[in-house]
């Protein structure tokens, strides 16, 4: 899962962003609406949680610009005004849920977590091909119905090819999609994944090497 987290209260922001990666998730973090604007207009994202009252442009702002242009992201707004009128806004504004401050971790992380999980509007909350079934919102993977004890990394790579419809899915696009803007784009770790989502996919292989081009998913 890829979250944008924007919050100008930077301590908050980044003990946050520190205890959802903890979660296995990679984490954007942004300190004003511009920079989260920015960021949502090149990355695709899984949830942005935003501060209601951040400078530059509001948490409000950054809602209706993701509305307004089919960003596809579930939306948490933030906010320290916990009146009903105040979430009726909120929701109003296109956002999928409202959180006040002071919040409990936990409770934002199972925020967050419940989002993720639910799959962008289009998409088959179910992927079924090739012997393979991605059950999204439960975040489970079988082959021939046998449970496979993937990783989230693992999960995400298996349903972004699974996404693509049989086309071929880059390295550069497999980093971009599920891990953060900080992964190094020289690192391995897509063919890693990749290599033990093989391994536990088991025989036949589907998913298939494209020599310089990258992956593909589906029968050979």
């Amino acid at each position: 899962m890829r979250v944008l987290l924007a919050d100008d209260e930077r301590l908050l922001a980044d003990t946050v962003a520190d205890g959802l990666r903890g979660l296995a998730m990679a984490v954007d973090v942004c300190y004003d609406g511009e920079a989260a604007v920015e960021r949502l207009s090149v990355n695709r994202y899984d949830v942005a949680v935003l501060d209601r009252d951040m400078p530059l442009r509001t948490g409000d702002d950054v809602c209706r610009w993701m509305v307004e242009n089919h960003h596809g992201a579930r939306i948490l707004i933030l906010t320290a005004a916990s009146g009903i009128r105040d979430r009726v806004d909120g929701l109003g504004l296109g956002a999928d849920d409202y959180l006040t401050k002071p919040f409990a971790f936990a409770e934002l992380a199972a925020r967050v977590q419940a989002l993720g999980r639910r799959p962008p509007s289009g998409t088959a909350p179910v992927l079924d091909q090739s012997g393979v079934v991605l059950d999204i919102p439960k975040h489970r993977a079988f082959r021939e119905g046998r449970l496979l004890d993937l990783t989230p990394k693992e999960f995400a790579v298996l349903s972004v090819l699974m996404r693509s419809g049989g086309d071929v899915v880059s390295s550069e696009e497999l980093l971009e999609k599920a891990w953060d803007e900080y992964a190094d784009p020289f690192t391995n770790a897509v063919r890693v994944a990749v290599m033990t989502l093989r391994k536990k996919l088991g025989e036949p292989p589907v998913v298939h090497t494209v020599p310089r081009v990258g992956y593909r998913f589906g029968d050979a």
